[in-house]
């Protein structure tokens, strides 16, 4: 039986949790204050070992933090490599094919993230052939998925949950569909992984991207790939450095000669830092429990729904919690007043966001007491009925 989760329990070790009602971890989880200590201790390291620490952790670094993230999406030992962000590792896995075939379609969604969709279309120049499923409402059809996935599909790069609606994609029926063609999924997990619970070997999934900037609380600058075990010695990435080198500090001169294992999807020198301090949230994540986190976030954003309509607002998230991950996206009547209010109520010290053609989107953790939603909701609501919100339509939001 899953240990319900004590938020009042874990605040003290979210220090902007007693200062804010912190509903933004969609965007940036809130730093844990262990991330003090394993900077302090990173600095040292440098400060007293100098070139040493190289043979002493960094240069490991990102195959062992990618092993314990591992851990939170019930991935094999060495099947995750840790990388920049998402950007990088998409470009990395694209380049790694050949679209001169007849198999070189490329099939997502309309409702993926925006860098889903350039570094794919980029590769339309070397012969890759788009295909967009269209959403509908706040949902992507699973059926539209799995119709666009053919023979000629070569990978679909596509988002466990969506960045604005929060629609949770039924992601094993669709790799079940691809595995069944002969296509490959990349499953961008940004959204889900740390308040969803993800398992890439009942999922049945080829690779798993993501960041750990939003609910795994890492921070900036630590992104992983997670590639099957028994796919990673069938790719070579073009886009590629020493440190994908079977042999890095030989210093061979020539083409590239790939590392065994998941190491091949390396490229330059680690951000070593980036991953020190990721791995704080990591922790906190794996000792409260993915599960526990699921349910409290269900609780919480199930509550928040009901008040919110009550109150007459809309909600642009799936009614189905089944189908959503953390966040809740409430709707305005004018979506164009959204950043209006996002200032106006982060001069009240909540901190959400807005989406454009979405509205405010609302993600608690589980470090969120129940009553800051409360809070926000009657927040929001004096803000409208007030129209206080007006006092900072000259503001922009920045996040």
């Amino acid at each position: 039986m899953t240990k319900p989760i004590d938020p009042h329990a874990w605040r003290p070790r979210f220090p902007i949790s007693e200062k804010s009602t912190y509903l933004v971890n969609h965007s940036l989880g809130a730093m844990p204050k262990a991330v003090h200590a394993k900077l302090e201790a990173f600095a040292t390291q440098w400060e007293t070992r100098g070139v040493r620490s190289w043979a002493e952790g960094w240069w490991t670094a990102p195959l062992d933090v990618g092993n314990l993230l591992g851990k939170l999406m019930n991935a094999p030992e060495n099947s995750v490599v840790m990388h920049q962000n998402v950007s990088v590792i998409q470009s990395i896995v694209g380049s790694a094919f050949d679209f001169a075939g007849k198999r070189n379609k490329v099939v997502y969604s309309d409702a993926n993230f925006p860098t889903n969709m350039y570094v794919w279309e980029g590769f339309k120049r070397f012969g890759a052939r788009i295909s967009v499923v269209k959403s509908e409402g706040m949902e992507v059809p699973t059926e539209r998925m799995i119709a666009a996935i053919d023979e000629e599909t070569l990978i679909v790069p596509i988002s466990h949950v969506c960045f604005k609606t929060s629609y949770l994609q039924d992601a094993k029926a669709i790799c079940a569909r691809a595995r069944e063609v002969g296509a490959l999924v990349l499953l961008d997990t940004y959204q889900s992984l740390g308040t969803v619970p993800v398992d890439v070997q009942d999922l049945g999934v080829d690779m798993v991207c993501g960041g750990s900037v939003k609910w795994l609380c890492g921070g900036p600058g630590a992104g992983y790939l997670y590639v099957r075990p028994d796919l990673q010695d069938q790719l070579n990435p073009r886009v590629t450095g020493w440190a994908a080198h079977a042999a890095p500090f030989a210093f061979e001169q020539g083409e590239q000669r790939y590392a065994h294992g998941i190491a091949r999807y390396l490229h330059g020198s680690p951000a070593v830092a980036s991953l020190v301090q990721a791995s704080a949230g990591y922790e906190a994540v794996l000792e409260a429990g993915v599960h526990a986190i699921r349910d409290h976030s269900l609780r919480l954003t199930g509550t928040l729904e009901q008040d919110l309509v009550d109150r007459g607002f809309e909600i642009n998230s799936p009614a189905d919690p089944a189908r959503r991950g953390g966040t809740l996206t409430v709707g305005l009547k004018d979506d164009e007043d959204g950043p209006a209010f996002v200032k106006a109520l982060e001069a009240r010290e909540i901190l959400v966001d807005h989406r454009p053609e979405a509205g405010i989107r609302v993600s608690p953790h589980f470090y969120t007491l129940p009553e800051e939603l409360s809070v926000f909701a009657e927040t929001l609501s004096e803000l409208r009925e007030s129209r206080k919100w007006q006092d900072y339509v000259s503001m922009t939001a920045s996040y």
